[in-house]
């Protein structure tokens, strides 16, 4: 039986909450004035995509939806602090696309695209850890009773698309011959019939010439108005942009509807442009099948013609741009059936795709994680205030929010420490400006206080802000 084949998946994912700081005081025999020992919270785990050349499919995400890491454990006295949350490990093909989706389960950021294996990205951060007491130890401040709670971490829904890593994809219209040409070329072992569409999922192939290997993908047939959503080939069309070359297959017969193999070619190669605007210029080798069958000869000619006219008209605008390429665009005849042409083929694709991928590999430069981190980073800064109520405001943020939830509201000290946070972080600069009085009501998640600016004098916990702020 066939495997299934599955190239889009939705997944929850939720990162391990953070463990609960400590409020301890060393307590010994002979050792008056012990001070304070609470430890640290552990780290909750981070949810961690890896592209893995060993998996071919999604389809272990198919049935199981959601992935939780684990968390934090709590910090206990005599410094000992709690063990972090051990980091999930998601296994993706190489080529996995992964998006965050909104509320509605629309993509609307991409966060990574996985095109090398062992490339990794921490798609959800695991919740910080809550501080012991030792970290709130002032020169006022010798004795500090309260702690940090560890950081909650709320599950998001992402979506993986896998798109083929090949490096030349077969396409042209169905049944011209691509999943014969594929099992001539490689060990693929596609579907074949007679008769339009028996290729329902792309096929991956390795191909070996002399020194050199490519992989192939056969891509199912396309027709006019796919980039539309016509025709079977639409939900496929999304493989060819990962190949750094096309390999546009041609039937010279013109199948069972007879028709024109040079309007063939045109269709195909508007329906790529239409899909996607740099499909138009990614290199591309014209491959016409068939070539074995008796009365193609006039067929073979004037694709040949059509196809040789619009290479000398490319030549001429690279030449315009410095590079000189006299053949931009290779044509070849060959029959899937008598592998007539079929060596020359190869030869010329393995030679491509090693130029290709050279280039590839000088302009690559893996920076996800820095970027997504800059993002979040960006989100958990970003402060906004509304008003509720003629004499009520919410503020929203991720950071201000994660003080909140961290901070001991029974204990004076702790809320005492978190005002003095959220007047560091310009949540009283952003209350003023937007026209917030004294007296007025303040709301953060489910919390709601009386909004008075206080003058702070020594500032006593401002070098442990500084400190966290460093880290």
């Amino acid at each position: 039986m066939a495997a299934t084949f599955t190239d889009q998946v939705h997944i929850q994912v939720k990162s391990g909450n953070g463990g609960a700081g400590c409020t301890s005081f060393r307590r010994e025999a002979h050792v008056p004035k012990g001070g304070p020992d609470g430890g640290d919270g552990g780290r909750g785990g981070d949810v961690v995509l890896v592209a893995d050349s060993t998996v071919a499919t999604l389809i272990d995400y198919r049935y199981k939806h959601h992935f939780k890491a684990a968390k934090g454990t709590h910090g206990q006295g005599k410094r000992m602090h709690g063990a972090n949350g051990e980091d999930l490990i998601l296994r993706v093909p190489v080529g996995t696309v992964v998006r965050l989706l909104d509320d509605n389960m629309q993509p609307c950021e991409e966060i990574a695209d996985l095109t090398h294996n062992g490339e990794r990205v921490i798609v959800a951060k695991g919740g910080r850890g809550g501080r012991g007491n030792i970290h709130f130890v002032t020169p006022t401040r010798r004795a500090p009773a309260f702690s940090e709670l560890g950081e909650p971490t709320d599950p998001f829904w992402i979506e993986l698309e896998m798109k083929l890593m090949a490096d030349a994809a077969l396409v042209g219209m169905p049944s011209v011959g691509k999943s014969s040409l594929i099992a001539c070329m490689s060990a693929a072992r596609p579907k074949i019939a007679d008769y339009p569409f028996t290729t329902l999922t792309p096929n991956l192939g390795m191909v070996r010439s002399g020194d050199l290997s490519f992989t192939v993908a056969d891509v199912p047939g396309l027709i006019e108005g796919a980039a539309q959503g016509k025709g079977l080939g639409h939900e496929f069309l999304r493989h060819v942009e990962r190949t750094a070359l096309i390999l546009h297959v041609v039937d010279l017969t013109g199948g069972f509807e007879a028709r024109d193999p040079v309007e063939d070619y045109e269709i195909i190669k508007r329906e790529l442009a239409l899909y996607a605007a740099d499909l138009a210029q990614r290199p591309v080798i014209v491959v016409a099948n068939k070539a074995d069958v008796p009365g193609t000869e006039d067929a073979l000619a004037r694709l040949k013609a059509h196809v040789r006219e619009e290479s000398e008209e490319l030549s001429e605008r690279l030449l315009d741009e410095g590079i000189d390429d006299r053949d931009p665009i290779p044509f070849f005849a060959v029959s899937a059936v008598t592998r007539a042409g079929l060596d020359s083929l190869i030869a010329a694709v393995a030679t491509r795709v090693a130029a290709l991928r050279e280039q590839a590999a000088e302009e690559y430069v893996p920076e996800y994680n820095q970027v997504w981190e800059h993002k979040r980073l960006e989100r958990d800064r970003r402060i906004e205030v509304e008003r509720e109520e003629a004499h009520a405001w919410r503020v929203r943020g991720k950071g201000v929010e994660r003080m909140v939830i961290q901070t001991e509201w029974e204990n004076e000290e702790a809320v005492a420490f978190l005002q003095r946070r959220l007047e560091r972080a310009g949540v009283e600069r952003e209350l003023a400006s937007s026209g917030a009085k004294p007296g007025d009501e303040i709301r953060i998640m489910d919390i709601a206080f009386e909004y008075e600016p206080y003058d702070w004098g020594d500032e006593e916990f401002d070098s442990i802000i500084d400190r966290e702020e460093q880290q």
